[in-house]
């Protein structure tokens, strides 16, 4: 256990004492760093003082608007005044409910009004929904917006300004302000991959001893890029206040269409992502490789570069320098949750110097549960449970499978006004149903699927969507693949397992592929060859558009159509 820690444990009681900390420890260093035009315009920099100053100037104005012990929706892009307003609202005990700028302005407002909100934050450009939920709650004030210029009205750049003098004048409010640690801090929807999500409430003590517990074995660097959405806990927890704590310095991208660009400029040394993000890295630089000529040539030296590590020597930074350099050329850490990677992929990025750390976790649990650590990677895993975590499976089968339960400190309170499916997820002695099936072996979580996604045949067997997935995502030209029970109207016995294919259109073309069915064909029949016959996949769909997801790019399976005739 010692050889895996890295870092002091370090831990806080409420975020307004983190807030203090990150100021004082880290001071002048960079925590943000961004661009207002992603193309013109020159990069933006706030050091842990200055994002600390600029919080508690926000916190003591929001105290005398009447945050304090009130709920603050927030919605818009991944910003600098986000996160400060996020630590702001917390820090002078204020209840922060972050919703998804993508929903339509019907579903904010009934979700701010399920919240029972009493002020908006938002991005200028969506005042329009923000009026939405004006219109249905009664709010303590009109909405404010997180970019506009502070000489606008409504502005949070002029909150922060008038805090900064009422601050000099008096620190009382902002110190004063009472911090319940144990109380409800965030209120998360869940957006749901099968449907309708819950409000799942969280304590700033749940949020700040996972975060606290997971760190430490962590070899972070000290810079990365700002990619997950903040609306999600996997966003906000590790991004915004793991990194806090850590000390690194996050570059804020501009969105998807300039990640590429934005890695060779920005050289992060690790990245935090979700397995699409990894899925599509991986398959940029196989498709590179082929189209210069140097596919076998890469293989190859991957297997020389593995073969003298076993013998003590790392060359991998050398050897492969110009595959590195497509994400400028420091990335040494991968972490990535909220779904499986296909052990290919993760052994591939191993292999050319990148290693990669899959984790485990849910909204519920504020959100890791588990994750492989830098001095400690356990192979098809997602890693060893957190310290401050229990972890036993419920009514384990002949292979010691069942549903994973986890008891700690980092687990939700329960979900908003809603008792009933409050009560339904904990066990009498307290564990909490993560809904997800897989095994523990020691102090290690290996995962099977969803219990949501679980196929249960007409002959009583399971088969879990997941692992065929995770088997086939690897494969030359698929861009996205999910298995499911094909619905036959003739009856259950004539339901089918699916295989629903979006494919990589230019790796096709390049290829000179036409037929898209009978080109994937061999590799579902090799497939079938290893699987025992219930899990074999008797029907392939090709789609023309990629499936709809969630922010976190998550599929939502619930919108499929599964019927097969």
């Amino acid at each position: 256990m010692k050889k895996e820690k890295l870092h002091e444990k370090v831990e806080f009681k409420n975020m307004r004492e983190l807030v203090e900390w990150i100021g004082n420890t880290h001071g002048e260093k960079f925590a943000y760093s961004y661009r207002k035009d992603p193309v013109k315009g020159e990069v933006i920099t706030k050091s842990f003082t200055q994002m600390r100053d600029d919080i508690r100037a926000l916190a003591t104005k929001l105290v005398e608007m009447g945050c304090t012990g009130k709920k603050s929706v927030i919605f818009g892009k991944y910003s600098y005044e986000w996160i400060v307003m996020y630590f702001s609202v917390l820090s002078v005990g204020g209840i922060l409910v972050p919703l998804d700028k993508d929903w339509q302005g019907e579903e904010l407002a009934e979700t701010a009004s399920t919240a029972e909100a009493d002020f908006v934050f938002c991005d200028k450009e969506l005042s329009e929904k923000a009026a939405k939920i004006a219109e249905k709650v009664k709010l303590f004030t009109t909405p404010c917006y997180l970019n506009a210029e502070e000489s606008e009205e409504n502005s949070v750049a002029g909150l922060i300004t008038a805090g900064k003098a009422m601050f000099e004048a008096s620190q009382d409010a902002y110190f004063n302000a009472v911090i319940d640690p144990l109380a409800l801090g965030l209120l998360v929807f869940t957006s749901g991959t099968t449907g309708k999500g819950k409000g799942v409430m969280l304590s700033q003590n749940s949020i700040l001893e996972d975060m606290s517990d997971v760190i430490q074995y962590i070899d972070f660097g000290g810079k990365t890029l700002g990619l997950l959405p903040l609306h999600h806990t996997y966003g906000s927890s590790v991004m915004i206040v793991g990194h806090a704590m850590i000390g690194c310095e996050v570059y804020i991208s501009s969105g998807l269409r300039y990640i590429m660009k934005e890695l060779k400029e920005q050289k992060p040394e690790h990245l935090v992502l979700v397995p699409l993000y990894i899925e599509n890295f991986y398959r940029k630089i196989l498709a590179n490789a082929k189209d210069t000529g140097k596919e076998k040539t890469l293989f190859k030296m991957m297997k020389i570069s593995n073969f003298l590590r076993k013998f003590g020597i790392d060359l991998r930074r050398k050897l492969f320098k110009s595959v590195l350099a497509a994400f400028g050329g420091k990335v040494k850490m991968i972490i990535s949750g909220g779904a499986p990677v296909n052990p290919d992929i993760i052994y591939f990025f191993e292999s050319i110097g990148i290693q990669s750390l899959n984790g485990y976790g849910i909204t519920e649990c504020a959100p890791i549960i588990a994750v492989n650590r830098s001095m400690r990677t356990v192979p098809g895993s997602v890693g060893v449970v957190l310290d401050i975590d229990q972890v036993r499976i419920d009514e384990p089968n002949e292979d010691g499978e069942g549903e994973i339960l986890v008891k700690g400190p980092n687990v939700m309170m329960g979900y908003y006004k809603d008792e009933k499916t409050t009560a339904e997820v904990f066990t009498e002695d307290g564990y909490f149903r993560t809904g997800d099936y897989g095994k523990l072996e020691g102090d290690v979580i290996y995962i099977t699927g969803r219990k949501k996604n679980l196929i249960i045949l007409s002959n009583g067997k399971n088969v879990y969507p997941e692992e065929i997935e995770n088997e086939l995502s690897a494969t030359p030209g698929i861009l996205e693949i999910i298995v499911y029970e094909g619905k036959s109207k003739r009856g259950m016995e004539h339901n089918a397992i699916v295989a629903e294919i979006y494919p990589d259109v230019d790796f096709l073309s390049k290829n000179g592929i036409e037929d898209a069915h009978a080109y994937f064909k061999p590799f579902i029949s090799e497939y079938n060859k290893g699987a025992v016959a219930y899990k074999k996949i008797t029907v392939v769909k090709i789609r023309e558009e990629e499936f709809p997801k969630n922010t976190l790019r998550k599929i939502l399976r619930f919108k499929l159509d599964m019927t097969i005739d």
